[in-house]
Parts: structure tokens; sequence; C-alpha cells
């Protein structure tokens, strides 16, 4: 009836999120993609198995990148940054944070990247006849995602 309390549960709008980064703090970013998890598959069967097909069983887990988009400001170099020090196989790995909030700012998802470090950056787009902002991306390698809830 109209006016009463829903007892319904509503999923967490996409829009409200915040990124932290060791050493660089939290950072704005318009978009965030990426935070795939997959366990690759293992097919076998063995010789004198009655069964004229595979088995397949779970094999080792992997993820995805994870692409950060944002907006370019005025001495912002911080992606390039911490892309330029990368130096013969070495690279500072930095633990990354991306939180899905509520409407009071709490996290109530949250995704963390284990030794992550940048492997590429997409520059921005220039055209003469657009309105858009510059955005920028940057493409970051981990070694694993672990999901808690806030």
């Amino acid at each position: 009836m109209a006016g009463e309390a829903q007892d319904n549960v509503w999923p967490l709008p996409a829009f409200y999120f915040k990124v932290e980064v060791e050493d660089l703090g939290e950072m704005s970013f318009k978009e965030v993609s990426g935070l795939d998890l997959e366990a690759q598959v293992i097919e076998y069967r063995h010789g004198n198995s009655p069964a004229f097909s595979t088995i397949k069983m779970p094999g080792l887990k992997k993820s995805s990148n994870v692409s950060l988009k944002k907006g370019v400001f005025k001495s912002d170099n911080k992606f390039f940054d911490w892309f330029n020090e990368i130096k013969l196989n070495t690279i500072k790995r930095r633990a990354v944070t991306i939180s899905l909030l509520d409407e009071e700012g709490n996290p109530t998802m949250v995704w963390k990247l284990a030794n992550a470090w940048p492997t590429k950056i997409t520059g921005v787009s220039l055209k003469s006849d657009g309105n858009d902002p510059a955005v920028e991306q940057l493409d970051l390698a981990h070694e694993g995602v672990t999901i808690e809830n806030g």
C-alpha cells in the first residue's frame, strides 16, 4: 500500500566508489573495470575410463588486468610517475583498494588488489570539435583479488 515502509532490499548503485593506492592515497576515477576472477578448466581422461569423455576439474585461478579511467587535471602526473618507475624488471608494486560505498560513504563491498603495477597508460583522445573531458586510462596487473564485505 502507498505510504508503507518497503522491506525490499535494493542493489547498490555503481556510481559511488573510491579507489586508494598505497603510497599515493585516495584518487578520483571516472570508471573502474576488469574486476574479473576465473578458474581455468583442466580436462582429463585416464586411459582405462569406461566413459568416452573427459572430466573437468578446476585449475589455477586467474584474474584480468584492472582498468582505471580518470579525467586529466593540470599538474597531475601520478600515473606517469608510477609507470616511469619501471626499470629492467623492477617496479614498486602497490596495494590497491576499490570500495563500493553506501549512502553515508561507508564501504560495503571492497576489492583489494595485491602487488599491483601499471602495465599500460592510454592517453587522451583529442578532438577539435568535441566537448568531452580529457580522460586517460591506467591498466594494472596484479597478483590476485580479495573481496570483502564492509
